[in-house]
């Protein structure tokens, strides 16, 4: 029974990732030009996911959800889907064995939910070989296990500089900024040109591990060495595969200008498969739910979910955002708040978005 229902998930993933195909922009020809882009004809859909990293036990005081705990927070806050870290505790290959694979199956039937997505937290920029082969190792992983979950994608970073612990929370300190230490000073011999074109040749290489597990590998439009959404189209458009579509996420833009998102989404089209929101919410003295201000939105100004949304609608997107708090979380007096505060603010997220997509069909 276990061996037939292995089956079916594989031949659904098949068919999934080839039925995705057809929603893509004809793809480059070999000279270089690209072939013209028909209007999307079929209308919008557009699912609300909680991503498994909120509930990690890294970013706020607490431990970690299990799986099934995390499923039964999603359905009674009202989401359709479990984006899947595949990091531990909850989502690492190393620890999901068949057993442990059917008990995450038993608890999204039992809550009703699915895996659209698992997410790879992979860096293909290094310049040592044997550091970009561990790396498509893990993909390779990621997706045979996205395989066997039903999921349709695997996420993936051109290049992830990690989460460091620092006294039981994580932080982005560390790596990130103007520090001593930074992700691109990792090596300094390395110049950008020659990490984004380490990042071409293993996109390369899972694009085909994508189309042998019927996975659609989506890079996503995030930091480092990505420096822009351009960056990002430029990859996926260069590896040349309709197995490796894009994952557009509307706050780590560059820039918040609407002419310049709007130009990023229509250019982008129908390669676009996955996306998140994050941030954090209140409820004002109306009862509404709002987003706060958020230090690393560029330019300072709060990205414009409404408007996102309706260029979603205007290319026809038919996939899932998923909600991410993935930064420490803090309460008023710089304390680390408990996971008390990711209920609130999973909820509020999601109460917030409803709105949106409600008022934007």
């Amino acid at each position: 029974m276990t061996m037939d229902r292995r089956k079916f998930i594989e031949t659904s993933g098949i068919a999934a990732g080839a039925a995705m195909l057809g929603n893509v922009a004809s793809p480059v020809n070999p000279l270089g030009a690209s072939a013209p882009q028909q209007k999307p004809t079929k209308k919008a859909k557009i699912k609300l996911g909680l991503y498994s990293i909120s509930y990690g036990g890294i970013w706020y005081k607490g431990k970690a959800l299990s799986f099934d705990e995390l499923c039964k927070y999603a359905k009674e806050y009202g989401f359709e889907g479990i984006e899947l870290d595949n990091k531990r505790p909850m989502g690492s290959p190393l620890d999901l064995d068949q057993r442990k694979r059917d008990e995450m199956h038993n608890s999204l039937a039992k809550y009703g939910l699915e895996i659209p997505c698992v997410a790879a937290n992979n860096d293909f920029s290094s310049p040592i070989p044997e550091h970009r082969e561990c790396q498509l190792l893990m993909v390779r992983e990621t997706a045979r296990l996205a395989k066997d979950m039903g999921a349709k994608v695997v996420r993936l970073f051109a290049a992830w500089s990690g989460v460091p612990i620092h006294n039981g929370v994580g932080t982005y300190e560390l790596v990130h900024g103007e520090g001593f230490y930074t992700f691109l000073r990792q090596f300094p011999y390395a110049t950008w040109l020659d990490r984004y074109n380490f990042v071409k040749e293993c996109l390369v290489e899972a694009a085909k591990i994508g189309e042998e597990n019927g996975i659609v590998m989506a890079l996503q439009n995030h930091a480092p060495v990505i420096r822009t959404w351009r960056d990002t189209y430029d990859l996926v458009k260069e590896v040349n595969s309709p197995w490796l579509k894009v994952c557009l996420d509307l706050p780590i833009f560059d820039k918040q200008d609407k002419e310049y998102i709007a130009n990023a989404v229509h250019t982008i089209g129908d390669l676009q498969v996955h996306s998140h929101f994050g941030g954090e919410y209140y409820r004002d003295e109306n009862k509404v739910v709002k987003p706060k201000m958020l230090d690393y939105y560029a330019g300072g100004i709060m990205p414009d979910y409404g408007h996102y949304i309706q260029l979603m609608n205007e290319i026809g997107y038919d996939g899932y955002f998923t909600f991410e708090l993935c930064h420490q979380l803090l309460n008023k007096d710089h304390s680390i708040a408990g996971i008390e505060f990711v209920h609130e603010q999973v909820a509020l997220a999601k109460e917030y978005m409803t709105a949106i997509i409600n008022k934007s069909s």
